[in-house]
């Protein structure tokens, strides 16, 4: 998966809560940082209480949430 976002997301038109969604709806541990990565770029330029930026942060937090839980866990215990 590559962090380089699709050209329709990025052509001026208001980013959607859908656009969030179809992001991370099908994340994996193993790509969660970059999804976040694409997720806090869509959202840098809209207004704190668009929803689609509300989404956005919290689909943000669940992927960091999702990352902790890539390969081997170690420590602790």
């Amino acid at each position: 998966m590559s962090e380089s976002e699709r050209p329709d997301r990025l052509s001026g038109r208001e980013v959607t809560v859908d656009d969030i969604r179809a992001l991370s709806g099908p994340a994996t541990p193993h790509f969660a940082l970059q999804i976040r990565n694409r997720i806090e770029r869509l959202i840098a330029p809209l207004a704190p209480g668009s929803p689609a930026r509300v989404e956005g942060e919290r689909q943000i937090q669940r992927m960091t949430d999702l990352a902790q839980h890539s390969g081997e866990p170690r420590g602790g215990g």
